[in-house]
């Protein structure tokens, strides 16, 4: 029943919010005259109020109304009534806080797993997989777990870049990363390039854009998944 696009950005170079995903968008909301905004990632640099605002702009575009769950005083209902869900990006340790801090990861998961349109855009994508142990944001706040929402079977690392072997940064890659990660865990990631995104129906997993993804299992050499591939075989 899930119905749900995955993605790594919300914004590609040189286009506006959400635009390069309105299409897809159209057709995930279609039957929903009104979508609940999760704004939490923001810590600091945009309000909810504001967040919500840019959101809306870009949904006037499909004939959207969106209305922020900050504004409810009580968000498990407003989650439990909605008609479709987007939770945007940010820090990804601030967002699962204030999820569990609201009582709302049971919901979620309960409401997006029966059907409900789910969108999620960098830090709201992280939290779709079992954890965010290979998130990329600084631990700013401490959530009471990392454990995740868990919608599909594996992390997710949103923004993924490729080493650059020109640069003259010494530091770890990404990937390097990733198997610092490997060597204490034991789920998949996928490395979600900008423009690339999960489109998720029941229990088929799409690579959807016009990249390759990168997956990382334990023990395994690294690998890349062509558009059009279907994931969701990936313990």
């Amino acid at each position: 029943m899930k119905n749900m696009i995955i993605a790594s950005t919300s914004t590609l170079h040189g286009s506006d919010y959400l635009e390069y995903l309105l299409d897809d968008l159209t057709t995930l909301f279609k039957d929903a005259s009104e979508i609940i905004f999760i704004p939490y990632a923001r810590p600091s640099g945009i309000s909810h109020d504001d967040y919500t605002e840019k959101v809306s702009e870009a949904f006037f575009k499909i004939n959207k109304q969106v209305k922020g769950i900050h504004t409810f005083k009580n968000p498990v209902t407003a989650i439990k009534n909605a008609e479709a869900i987007f939770v945007g990006g940010g820090n990804t340790f601030v967002l699962l806080y204030q999820l569990y801090k609201n009582n709302l990861i049971p919901i979620l998961k309960e409401n997006v797993a029966s059907g409900t349109p789910y969108l999620g855009t960098s830090a709201g994508s992280n939290i779709c997989g079992l954890t965010i142990k290979s998130t990329n944001d600084m631990p700013i706040v401490y959530p009471p777990s990392f454990n995740a929402i868990g919608l599909v079977p594996f992390n997710i690392n949103p923004h993924y870049l490729d080493p650059d072997y020109n640069s003259k940064h010494m530091g770890e890659t990404r990937e390097t990363r990733i198997h610092e990660f490997h060597h204490f865990n034991t789920q998949p990631v996928i490395g979600l390039r900008e423009g690339s995104w999960l489109q998720v129906k029941n229990n088929s997993i799409i690579l959807k854009g016009d990249l390759t993804a990168r997956i990382f299992e334990q023990n395994k050499a690294a690998y890349e998944a062509a558009s059009g591939t279907e994931l969701n075989t990936l313990k």
